[in-house]
């Protein structure tokens, strides 16, 4: 990254997902305001350094243009000029692609820039980020003609700037219904200004090739004549991120990601439904599966819903061992650890420093000792893997920092952006948004860390001495989950020998944040990572993981009619 400086609720728009991407944005009636005769203030040295840094992007210069005359112009009669104006425009490229059956079925390209608008009246301490006054979005021209972003980011600001006026009126109107504060918390945080301008980002991949790939990898079908449905995506993204504020700040980060998807699925002869979709996901072209590697990747995918319809119920209620190897782990981490350290501003009025299940938990031991948790979000790669969840700047213009959440068990910090919580005033450069959306505390890179990691094979003897020692004949080893964190693919460990056995239709009774803090005695030293997707991408780093005591049981779900005729022919 190239620093050239460095001084001491959405409305009206719908976030795109998938490829689907509102076009139109709802706008107040009221109509902008007009250019003010007056002439351009003198700049102060931060704004210098911010046009300096802007010089020759043609968006960049629009934006900070427009920054000038809304700090200079931006005031109506009864309403506070703003102490805080923010642009944040999201440049997003994405080739989409999926096919089923041998077929292409979707082809699709998007190319948008979104824009968003924060006006904050009032002051650090309390102002008007408050429903309505969260920000209002649009869509911005897509060529670089000065007169028309300029006039599309005008009509938002002003837009954004009465939207302002009236929350902070309704804010003030909700607080006298609570008793004050004694130690209030301020609305947002101070933060250095930061100028870091970064090379931008564009899609670079053989759509052709791919295309082709996908309709590869679902013929194999024919080959499967008891699998139902067999799909596959390719998902490829250039978001260029440009935020420019008020206080001097002017960033602009790039980011790429490219990912893969497998989808099989199939009913068992009692209805139940089975299904397998694994993912492949990473920041670098160069580094997705090639075409050989994916062929046989959906083989054993579909080999193994094969396998799943003829695999016994779990019928028993098993209490004891459990071991999730290290893609379940992934998943185990993302939701039980990794969404409960995030900082999350509570409700007005509400007395809580945060929200989630360790809103009460600082300072206090949440996972066994041996076990750290940080969250990196410098870390670019990983044992060679490239990590989706990598950013230099955050949405809210702040440099990432590493922060270790969890220090031997023991909670020590939440992720946050610049919305403090109570003892937590500033950001350690964790407020993420995708585009057209509001900044929240959000993942980076998550990394599991443990002063006492052992061997997958030694954690599987675990098992099977731990059984054994309880007179059982078997243990449970997860590969993979499902939604919710019930398991797609679970074995028997036989105490006897080690040989594994497939299972199918089990759920998990109490894996929640008890379990980790309590039942999870030991780690692996076979950390993986999971890339994975959103408005803000995140990766997960986490090894095996050993419980010793869980209950398994059967899940309680109905079973589905198998189709009352048999499928089309496979051969023409």
């Amino acid at each position: 990254m190239k620093i050239l400086h460095r001084p001491t609720a959405l409305r009206g728009f719908r976030p795109w997902t998938g490829m689907a991407i509102a076009t139109m944005l709802a706008l107040n009636a009221a109509p902008g305001r007009a250019d003010s005769a007056k002439s351009k203030p003198a700049l102060d040295a931060a704004m210098v350094a911010a046009h300096a840094a802007a010089r020759g992007d043609g968006l960049l210069e629009a934006l900070l243009t427009e920054l000038d005359r809304s700090k200079a112009q931006l005031k109506m009669d009864q309403v506070q000029a703003p102490y805080y104006v923010e642009y944040r425009v999201n440049e997003v490229e994405d080739f989409g692609a999926e096919a089923a059956f041998g077929a292409l079925r979707e082809n699709q390209h998007v190319h948008v820039r979104v824009l968003r608008v924060v006006v904050r009246i009032g002051d650090y301490k309390q102002d008007s980020y408050f429903s309505r006054g969260q920000g209002e979005s649009n869509i911005l021209p897509l060529d670089n003609d000065p007169i028309a972003l300029r006039h599309q980011i005008w009509l938002t600001t002003d837009e954004a700037y009465k939207a302002a006026g009236q929350a902070l009126a309704e804010k003030q109107a909700a607080m006298k219904q609570f008793s004050a504060d004694p130690s209030p918390v301020d609305d947002f945080a101070k933060a250095p200004q930061m100028v870091a301008v970064e090379p931008t980002v564009s899609l670079r991949v053989d759509e052709t090739a791919w295309k082709k790939t996908l309709e590869d990898l679902t013929g194999l079908y024919r080959q499967y004549p008891d699998v139902q449905s067999v799909t596959a995506s390719a998902r490829f993204s250039a978001i260029n991120e440009y935020l420019v504020n008020s206080e001097g700040t002017v960033t602009r980060c790039g980011r790429t990601t490219y990912s893969v998807q497998l989808n099989g699925s199939a009913q068992a002869a009692d209805g139940m439904r089975l299904s397998r979709s694994p993912a492949f996901m990473v920041a670098r072209a160069e580094e997705l599966p090639t075409h050989d590697a994916l062929m046989g990747e959906a083989k054993k995918m579909l080999d193994t819903v094969v396998a799943l319809r003829q695999a016994p119920i779990v019928e028993e209620e098993y209490r004891g061992p459990v071991l999730f190897a290290p893609d379940a782990a992934d998943d185990i981490v993302a939701s039980l650890i990794g969404q409960n350290v995030l900082g999350q501003k509570p409700q007005l009025g509400k007395p809580n420093r945060t929200t989630g299940a360790f809103a009460t938990s600082y300072k206090t031991r949440v996972l066994p000792n041996f076990l750290s948790i940080e969250d990196d979000p410098t870390l670019k790669d990983f044992k060679g893997k490239s990590l989706v969840g990598s950013y230099m700047v955050d949405s809210e213009g702040v440099k990432a920092q590493a922060v270790n959440a969890i220090e031997n068990g023991t909670l020590s910090n939440y992720l946050i952006g610049r919305q403090p919580i109570r003892d937590f005033p500033a950001s350690n450069g964790h407020g993420r948004a995708g585009p057209g959306s509001f900044p929240a505390p959000s993942l980076g890179v998550l990394l599991v860390k443990s002063s006492e990691a052992q061997s997958p094979e030694e954690l599987k003897k675990r098992v099977m001495q731990m059984v054994t020692d309880q007179g059982r004949p078997y243990g449970y080893r997860v590969e993979t989950l499902g939604p919710g964190n019930s398991p797609r693919l679970l074995y028997r460990v036989y105490a006897k020998d080690g040989h594994e056995e497939l299972v199918r239709g089990a759920v998990f009774n109490e894996l929640d944040i008890r379990a980790l803090r309590s039942d999870l005695i030991a780690v692996g030293n076979d950390p993986l990572v999971s890339n994975r997707a959103g408005g803000a991408p995140t990766t997960i780093i986490s090894p095996s993981l050993l419980f010793d005591e869980l209950e398994v049981k059967r899940a309680d779900t109905s079973k589905d009619k198998l189709p009352d005729y048999p499928a089309p022919p496979l051969k023409k």
